[in-house]
This record gives C-alpha cells, structure tokens and sequence, in this order.
C-alpha cells in the first residue's frame, strides 16, 4: 500500500502506513509525513533491475539500485557436509565451507538520509587508489553501498526524481513505459565497465557468535610501487549485527593478518573506526569500512571483537577468516567520476 515517512528522520521513523499520524516529537518540532510511495512484494526469487526503488531493511534509507552483482556467500553458520575439522591455510581450525551464489547491489543512498544513518553505517562503502603517484591517497564516493537481496524493501514511485543523489541523474533517466522507471544512461555502463575491477564483490563471508554475525566483504584496490617494492591494498566492509534482544557494546578488536610473504601481524586496539557501537534491539546493526596493504600479492585476515554485557561481562565473537585475493588482469587504476 501507500507508505510515508517523516523527511527528517528516516531511520527513526521507518516507513509507517500512510494515514493521519502524529507523535508527540513531531508536534513539538513541526515535523510532517510525506508520501515515499507504495511498496511492493519483496522478490523471493530472480533479481531486481536497474532504477528498482527501495528502503533498507536494516539501516532505514532510501536507495535505488544501480546495478547487481553475484557473490559467492560463505556462511559458517550454516551446516555443510564436511563435518571433519580441517586446517585452513591461516593456520587455525574451521569447518570446512562451501560458497553458494548470493545477489549483491550497487545502489545510491539517498543524500536526504545519510547524516541519519552516519552512526550506524559508513556511507563512504567504496573507495579507490587515486590515480597519481602518491600511494597513501585514497579517494572516496559518498553515498555508495553494497546491499544484500534480503536487505530490499522495494518500492515504486511517480516521482521522476525520487533519490537525491549528485550521481542520480547522471547515471539513470526517467522511462515512463519502463518498468521501474529508470534506466540506465551511457555514463553508468561505461563507468561500471571501467572500475569493474574496483567495484565487484566476489566473496562474502559470514558467522555468528553468541547472537552476533559479522559480515565481512573484502575488495581488492591496487597496487602501488613503494621504495622498490610492490604493495597491495585491499577494502574490506564488516556489518556487525545483534540478533537477540540483550544491548551489547563493541570493546576491542583483535585481529591477525598473515601474507603470502611469510609475516603474520597481530593488531589490537579499542572500538572499530574511533568508535564503540552499542548494538540494541531499536539500533541493532553497524557497518564500517577500513584499509589494510600486504607487501605481497595475497593473504588472509581473521581475528575476534570483544563485546561488553550490561552486567559488565565480556565475551569474543569470532570475525570469519577471509581471503585476500589480488585481481590476475591488473589495469589502470580509477580516475575517479571524470569521463
């Protein structure tokens, strides 16, 4: 049916029936609903298109999708029938996992809902190698995420510019004998094509802990020559979510990264990112981003957060080892937005 929001906190006031609704904060503070549109049945099989409206099922904004991408998802929560415990090339033991097709998107957050979302999710989700010689430059496009099939609440609208985006109307234009509506411009396409390898997810990988499953998607960025040697860089976007009812908080972080040129370092600290989210039943998610470089072409990353109880206890959810894989076809790096 027809679904509105209040345009001034849109993770705060997820989408509710359209009907005469006021709450007391939004008296006081002249807030009003507007109609976002009407949803539609989330698909239980096939793919969404191209200009597919949506709200994010976890985080609340509004988005449209740009483009899908096929993943290959491994979840160590689900039972595989390789029991037997093997020794993976980490070093540790795990049970032993098969990835499965899994549908990601290339979508654009609304800009309207971004500083709503900025302490649950990043919306910087991909960065690049800028292209030029200095090799600690990183460049950003604010307002890009990856989000999973289940994660779309689809929706339609009449409006011929429903997200607020820079690259909105340079990336798609408006069909009305199309459905959805909006259809890809030349800029998108050739744009996918060249960042293709910046851009594409391959792996997913996913565990849960004491009611915490981390979702870890790594990127491979580049690589840059420094003082005679090669040094590689990878993205990679964690999602912290709690799936029980009890309030933790993020403490620690500990992580081990080995590289194919033999090292193994090990990094603690407090928090993620300068933060230590507290994950509730009301705010249950966090999404963030960060950097790491090997001095050799691959290696591998596994570790552990420490998350603190009300009543002060503590306990460690494991973060799934993953792979940190350079692409064979290297090629130019991105240049940004510039055609």
């Amino acid at each position: 049916g027809l679904w509105a929001r209040c345009p001034a906190c849109p993770v705060c006031c997820p989408a509710q029936p359209a009907k005469p609704l006021s709450t007391p904060r939004n008296r006081l503070e002249g807030k009003v609903l507007e109609t976002v549109g009407v949803f539609e049945a989330p698909k239980q099989h096939g793919k969404y298109e191209t200009g597919q409206l949506f709200l994010h099922s976890v985080f609340g904004y509004r988005g449209i999708v740009l483009f899908p991408w096929q993943a290959r998802l491994y979840d160590r929560d689900v039972a595989s029938p390789v029991t037997e415990k093997s020794e993976n090339v980490a070093g540790h033991g795990s049970k032993e996992v098969k990835g499965k097709t899994h549908t990601y998107y290339q979508v654009l957050i609304d800009a309207r809902d971004c500083p709503h979302i900025s302490q649950r999710s990043q919306t910087e989700a991909v960065t690049f190698l800028a292209n030029h010689d200095d090799s600690r430059a990183l460049y950003a496009i604010p307002g890009l995420d990856y989000v999973s099939h289940e994660d779309i609440l689809p929706y339609s609208s009449t409006d011929q510019v429903p997200i607020q985006h820079e690259l909105f109307e340079r990336f798609l234009m408006y069909d009305q004998t199309k459905v959805p509506p909006f259809v890809a411009r030349d800029t998108l396409c050739a744009w996918q094509e060249k960042n293709h390898p910046w851009l594409e997810l391959s792996d997913v990988h996913r565990e849960t802990t004491e009611n915490i499953r981390v979702t870890v998607i790594p990127f491979y960025m580049g690589m840059r020559e420094a003082q005679n040697s090669h040094v590689y860089w990878w993205r990679y976007c964690i999602r912290l979510e709690n799936l029980d009812s009890e309030v933790v908080q993020l403490r620690e972080r500990h992580w081990r990264i080995f590289s194919l040129s033999g090292t193994l370092e090990t990094v603690r600290g407090r928090g993620v990112v300068g933060r230590e989210p507290v994950l509730s039943k009301e705010q249950p998610a966090f999404q963030y981003s960060s950097h790491v470089s090997l001095q050799a072409s691959s290696g591998h990353m596994w570790g552990t957060f420490r998350f603190e109880r009300p009543d002060g206890s503590h306990f460690d959810v494991r973060i799934p080892p993953f792979s940190l894989e350079s692409n064979k076809d290297e090629k130019t790096p991105p240049s940004g937005l510039h055609w």
